[in-house]
Parts: structure tokens; C-alpha cells; sequence
């Protein structure tokens, strides 16, 4: 019966029933790699660019001006969320981090239409976490999961942190947020974030090396156990309409799909995966030997109407797409830039880190 298959159904061009090669401009892989490359080398920029613009003001004018870049605010999560909750309850722009929130509604609207799709397309450290597994792989020749027991509670880290988070940002009221997004702290936050990294304590140290240590075995480890951005974008994402889905009919049951899966899911067991772990990073389906019995659609594959799949070069075209109107709304509602006077800058910024204490 499956010998039937294999002879009725099509397989993927240029393959010995191994997925496309890399340089395959059909692959998915292929796109999603230079989206990922590319969003790395935005956001190293971006950091770069904003530790110049925090020393030009810690040194007093000292050192060559460096214009703040606005995508810093990505990186600002707590402040969008907190925003969120402002703009809808008041209908009005917060009046300081506007551009973290209109990212953070971007990266919820990928995550409500394609899956959790942002965390393995965009997300530095989704790719930073897949470099280092698959540095592992190399020296290991293989990845690892920790048992069922251990694993489950520890995917439940995440959504107690995501929880802690969702508290913070609901024990304000909307006047309270405007207050506090006016105050020193909420200025200098995103100077405080880098300080964080360039002054960080020992157990800092111990725990950033201690996940980079893991992540070299266990694949994506950082968002699988700790991320609560993850956390949050993985349940909107149940309601995603597209879905990976697979043909029962031209499955022939290699189990390549759940092999390849970076998140560990049983790929070859469903019909279409719902799982909040499932990022929409396509590795399934270029795994899959046959064509289209796995597919990023709203339809299965064996329907008779079009499936609706999306291929590597719709979403390399969609996700920065809906990000990059997310920048176009605020450059054109004029919040992308920072509103805070020079003056107000030269006193905060060289004190950020007292700032709160």
C-alpha cells in the first residue's frame, strides 16, 4: 500500500526523498534562513547604533552623536504591553514608547495569522538559539529532550513569567501608566536594558552562559522553557487560521516531518498541528519527501477546494511586511522617534543606573 503511494505521488523535485537543498530558491529553509540573517545583522545594528547614542550623552557631547534608532523599542516588551492596555482602554497613543507598542500589536497580528511564525523568522534570539543547536548537533551529532516528566513542568516556566508580566502591566490603571511612562525610569528604560548587559552581575553571567551552555544540546531551549514573549505569542497563535497540515492520503509515513521538528512535535501522528510550541518555521514541510502532503495552509492538502498554502517567499514577503507597517504607522503618527527633550537626556542618562533604586 505505501509502495502505491510513493509511485502515485509526486515527489519533491531534486531530492532522493530528503528535503530540497539550501540553495534551492523553492526552499522555505532558504528564505527563512535570509530573513533570520538579515533581522540578526537589523538588530546587532540597532544595538551598535544605540549604545553610540547613550555614550554621546553620557560623556556630555563628547563623543560623535549617533541618532537613536527607533527599532530599540522592540526590545522594550513590558513598556508595549503596558501601552497596549493604555491605548485600548483610552483610545489615545501613550505618550513615550508608542513604538514599542505598535511592534509588540505587529508581532500579536503575525502570531493571531501564521502561527508563532515570528520567533523562528524574526526574533534574534529564536535564531541565535537555533545557531547554537545546531552547533551542538555538530559536536554531539544529535539533539537532546529532557524526559517527558521534566519536560512539561518546565515549559511551564514561561507562563508563569508571562503571567507575572501580564499582572504588571493590569495592576495600572490607565492614568497610572500615563504617569509612569512620563517619569525618569520609563526614559532612561531602554538605557537601563543595556546596562544590563554591559554591567551584569555574576549570577547574571552564570545564568546567560548556563542557557547558552543548554541550548547547545536541547533545541531552542531559551524559548521552549523561558520565554514568555514566546508564551504569549504561542496561545494567540491557536487561533491562527493557517495551520501545518498533512494529507493522510499521500503520507507514506517516513516520519521525517517529526524527526526534523525543532519543537519535538509528532508531526506524523496529526492531521494539523495546533500546538503552541509549533512556530510555523516550515522544516516539516521541506522535510516531507512527497509534495504537498504537508502544507502551511488553511485548507488540508486532500481538499477539494485550494488549499491556500503559503510558501517561503509569501511569508519572507509577509511577516517583515506587517512589521514595517507597524514602523510606517508610528514614523507617520510621529512617535517612532524619541519625544524627550535633549536637556532632560544629558541629566537622565549618565544616572540610569540609580535611577529606580
Amino acid at each position: 500500500m505505501k509502495e502505491n503511494r510513493r509511485t502515485r505521488w509526486q515527489r519533491r523535485p531534486g531530492t532522493t526523498g530528503g528535503k530540497l537543498p539550501w540553495n534551492d530558491w523553492r526552499n522555505a529553509l532558504t528564505w527563512r534562513k535570509a530573513v533570520q540573517l538579515l533581522m540578526l545583522a537589523g538588530n546587532v545594528y540597532i544595538g551598535v547604533a544605540f549604545w553610540l547614542w547613550v555614550r554621546y550623552y553620557e560623556t556630555a557631547g563628547a563623543t560623535p552623536y549617533f541618532p537613536r534608532p527607533g527599532g530599540i523599542e522592540g526590545w522594550l516588551p513590558i513598556a508595549g504591553l503596558m501601552n497596549l492596555r493604555y491605548t485600548l482602554e483610552t483610545g489615545q497613543l501613550p505618550p513615550l514608547h508608542a513604538g514599542a507598542m505598535l511592534l509588540l500589536a505587529a508581532f500579536l497580528l503575525i502570531s493571531l495569522l501564521f502561527k508563532k511564525s515570528f520567533c523562528s523568522w524574526l526574533c534574534p534570539i529564536g535564531t541565535l538559539s537555533e545557531l547554537l543547536g545546531s552547533l551542538g548537533k555538530k559536536l554531539t551529532g544529535r539533539h537532546f529532550l529532557p524526559p517527558r516528566w521534566l519536560d512539561i513542568p518546565l515549559r511551564g516556566v514561561k507562563y508563569l513569567l508571562l503571567g507575572f508580566f501580564i499582572y504588571i502591566a493590569l495592576s495600572f490603571p490607565a492614568m497610572g501608566i500615563q504617569y509612569f511612562m512620563m517619569s525618569a525610569y520609563s526614559i532612561v528604560m531602554d538605557v537601563r536594558m543595556l546596562d544590563f548587559f554591559r554591567y551584569m552581575g555574576t549570577a547574571t553571567l552564570v545564568s546567560l552562559l548556563l542557557i547558552t551552555f543548554v541550548s547547545l544540546f536541547v533545541r531552542h531551549a531559551w524559548c521552549r522553557y523561558l520565554c514568555p514573549y514566546g508564551a504569549l505569542l504561542g496561545l494567540l497563535s491557536l487561533l491562527s487560521p493557517f495551520k501545518i497540515r498533512r494529507s493522510v492520503e499521500s503520507c507514506i509515513d517516513c516520519g521525517k516531518c517529526a524527526k526534523n521538528c525543532p519543537a519535538s512535535l509528532p508531526v506524523d501522528r496529526l492531521i494539523q498541528v495546533r500546538n503552541v510550541e509549533c512556530t510555523g518555521c516550515m522544516t516539516c514541510v521541506e522535510s516531507c519527501p512527497v509534495v504537498s502532503t504537508l502544507t502551511f495552509s488553511l485548507r488540508p492538502p486532500a481538499a477539494k477546494k485550494r488549499a491556500f498554502a503559503l510558501s517561503g517567499i509569501a511569508l519572507t514577503l509577509l511577516l517583515p511586511g506587517i512589521m514595517f507597517i507597524a514602523i510606517g504607522i508610528a514614523a507617520y503618527a510621529g512617535v517612532w522617534e524619541s519625544p524627550v527633550p535633549e536637556h532632560i537626556l544629558f541629566r537622565l542618562i549618565p544616572d540610569a543606573r540609580m535611577i529606580g533604586h
